[in-house]
């Protein structure tokens, strides 16, 4: 149990960090562009943060037992965990459309730009995109996602394991 802890932990930590920053910068552009549907898109996103606070109350109780966890924070865990383990598979399933499909991928977003912002078409880093740097992007996914999806199901297990052992010390 204790290399389940500091996996967890590492993870925890890693999403934390990374998605908060991720968050924060998605609601600045939102909120200065007033761009209302990219405030849907944080506020699923914001649901990562959120899932590693908990994880990291519910680590400190496993670690301490003499702090006790909220009775909030077990339905917290859950509910906001799934959410996080929504995006985690979707990062997955993206990244792995990236890697398989690349070309294809490439072949569309020039397309699209070219005919929807032909600003952007015309930048030199746009122009040299090719089909290794889809195929990064895509890996890049499928770690974020894995990284995601890892750290939710272990605490969604070390959940299930510290309502079990303090099940037991009840009884």
């Amino acid at each position: 149990m204790r290399t389940t802890l500091k996996v967890a932990t590492i993870l925890t930590w890693f999403n934390l960090i990374f998605w908060g920053f991720i968050t924060g910068l998605l609601l600045l552009g939102t909120l200065s562009a007033m761009f209302l549907p990219g405030l849907a898109l944080a506020f699923l996103i914001s649901a990562i943060p959120l899932n590693g606070y908990a994880g990291l109350k519910l680590q400190k109780s496993i670690r301490y037992p003499n702090i006790q966890l909220s009775h909030q924070t077990p339905m917290g865990i859950r509910f906001v965990g799934f959410i996080a383990l929504f995006v985690g598979v979707n990062l997955i399933g993206e990244g792995f459309a990236l890697i398989k499909d690349a070309r294809a991928f490439l072949d569309f977003l020039k397309d699209f730009y070219t005919k929807q912002a032909p600003d952007i078409a015309k930048m030199p880093a746009f122009k040299s995109m090719g089909v290794a740097d889809v195929r990064s992007a895509g890996v890049i996914c499928l770690i974020l996602g894995l990284c995601l999806a890892v750290n939710v199901v272990l605490n969604l297990r070390l959940l299930r394991w510290y309502l079990l052992l303090r099940k037991n010390d009840a009884s």
